[in-house]
């Protein structure tokens, strides 16, 4: 009898902590979790839902305005006239379209040629950069020599130094290269080669090389492949998002960069638009003229963006790890 009493005791018991456990997992599915300062009843009351949606709706207009509105402002004034742009800023709106404006800038300013150089020189940075951030990464990360952490230490201790007081130092570099004696001032070099040592690239290349299962890498080699194969192939395909993220990185900053072409290119017929159009500003080139160069000069980077968004955010989101 004690038996049965027993065994009736510990299913009743049973029963009771299912009964429970099935009780708070209800509770938990019927009591929405809080999402902000704003309590769940609070958002189901009507007013609250009102004011939530007036001050959503207000903050994205006022996103939009921001982000787009110099965009949209710099395009209209790019196809207005010089006078209408000076005294009613805000009237272009309502002003005819002057397009010879950018025909005038292309051509008799020589933002043409410009734009070539700036594009010459990004697209020379960013393999530069690439090639020397990538090596580095790579021997850091995969190759991984006895004397690799001092260098990493090194690489990370540059972080800390402001690029201006580089700048000095880097600049005599460029006037007369060490051991050659040669110059390379007035040449796309002197933007190319400091481009390629960015410390910082190296890091991000690193830490994504060091997401890499170290099993394909492993298997590569008892393959048979050695080193440049392990990187053209395992290592290089499987990181191609973070390294479209540093490519265009790279071409937004070249593309942007002032005070580093002034002083290495003093020939104006290789100077990138942005050291150009400060000194198109100090000539007789009408006002109007000078915004159609700067919305060709900015519109590029932000065309560039959209046209490669889906690989940016990509790569940044597995700028921790390897898809599987």
């Amino acid at each position: 009898m004690s038996v049965i009493d027993d065994s009736l005791v510990v299913s009743t018991t049973e029963q009771t902590l299912a009964g429970a456990a099935v009780d708070r997992k209800r509770g938990k599915q019927a009591t929405p979790k809080e999402r902000g300062v704003i309590s769940v009843a609070d958002r189901r009351r009507p007013a609250v839902r009102v004011w939530m949606w007036v001050i959503q709706i207000l903050i994205f207009v006022g996103l939009i305005v921001a982000g787009l509105g110099p965009l949209v402002w710099s395009a209209k004034a790019s196809v207005s006239g010089s006078q209408a742009i000076i005294s009613n800023p805000m009237g272009i709106f309502f002003t005819p379209n002057q397009w010879g404006n950018f025909a005038t800038a292309w051509n008799g300013a020589q933002i043409g040629l410009d734009l070539g150089n700036t594009a010459f020189l990004a697209v020379g940075s960013t393999i530069a950069t690439l090639f020397v951030s990538g090596t580095g990464a790579y021997l850091l990360s995969v190759l991984r020599p006895k004397w690799g952490p001092i260098l990493n230490g090194a690489i990370l201790a540059t972080l800390f130094l402001p690029g201006i007081i580089s700048l000095v130092p880097l600049y005599l570099t460029i006037l007369k290269l060490p051991v050659i004696g040669v110059s390379l001032q007035n040449t796309f070099w002197a933007v190319w080669l400091p481009a390629g040592a960015s410390a910082f690239n190296v890091i991000v290349l690193k830490n994504f090389f060091d997401s890499i299962p170290r099993e394909l890498i492993e298997a590569a080699k008892i393959d048979g492949a050695g080193p440049i194969r392990v990187l053209t192939t395992v290592v290089l395909p499987l990181s191609r998002p973070i390294i479209g993220v540093v490519a265009l990185l790279t071409v937004v900053a070249s593309w942007k960069d002032y005070l580093w072409p002034m002083l290495v290119l003093t020939d104006p017929k290789l100077q990138p638009v942005s050291v150009a159009l400060p000194t198109l500003a100090k000539g007789p080139t009408p006002f109007a003229v000078q915004m159609a160069a700067v919305f060709l000069t900015v519109i590029i980077p932000v065309v560039l963006f959209v046209v490669f968004q889906k690989q940016f955010l990509r790569g940044v989101g597995t700028a921790g790890g390897v898809k599987g």
